[in-house]
């Protein structure tokens, strides 16, 4: 099984990068899986609008993005919320590859997940991810917010330290490699 996870936000310091990579492990120790981790900063390009798609075409790095989700048995997002909704690079990412083919999750098997310094968890955009998910063919198996991500996430250990949120998210996982 192949899984790709990725942080939906472009922050060199992002808790979701943190979290995505996290929850990945935890499905690498299952025999058999090959984790990939992606840095959606590799993928940056201008911003989306028909004026710069009859200009540019298709670009490269959105290609390349889609065809990783392509080779993907499985996929893991979580998602940074700014102002309730997706990152400006993300959305930038996610409006390039949607041209390519508006299916672009392929069918995929995926667990959403969302994080934020508050009380919030980010639950408004795992709200429209998960919402919006199957309508780009996006299987969703699982969705998780970790609210208050310095109260429950250890930054030495790179693990989550909340035992309750370790167990959703342990179930969360599982439903993915079934």
């Amino acid at each position: 099984m192949k899984l790709l996870a990725f942080a939906a936000s472009s922050s060199a310091k992002s808790i979701n990068k943190q979290l995505a990579t996290y929850a990945a492990q935890q499905v690498k120790h299952d025999e058999g899986v090959e984790v990939e981790i992606l840095d959606i900063n590799d993928y940056e390009m201008p911003l989306f609008s028909e004026d710069k798609e009859a200009q540019l075409g298709q670009p490269q790095q959105a290609k390349d993005f889609y065809a990783k989700l392509g080779q993907a048995d499985a996929i893991i997002i979580s998602y940074a919320e700014h102002n309730g909704s997706y990152t400006a690079a993300y959305k930038n990412l996610f409006d390039w590859t949607s041209r390519i083919d508006q299916k672009l999750f392929q069918n995929k098997a995926m667990v959403l997940l969302a994080t934020s310094p508050g009380p919030g968890g980010a639950a408004t955009v795992l709200a429209a991810a998960t919402g919006s998910a199957p309508y780009f063919a996006g299987d969703v198996k699982a969705h998780l917010s970790i609210p208050s991500f310095y109260d429950n996430f250890d930054m030495d250990s790179q693990q989550l330290s909340n035992p309750e949120l370790e167990d959703k998210l342990q179930s969360a996982l599982a439903l993915l490699v079934k």
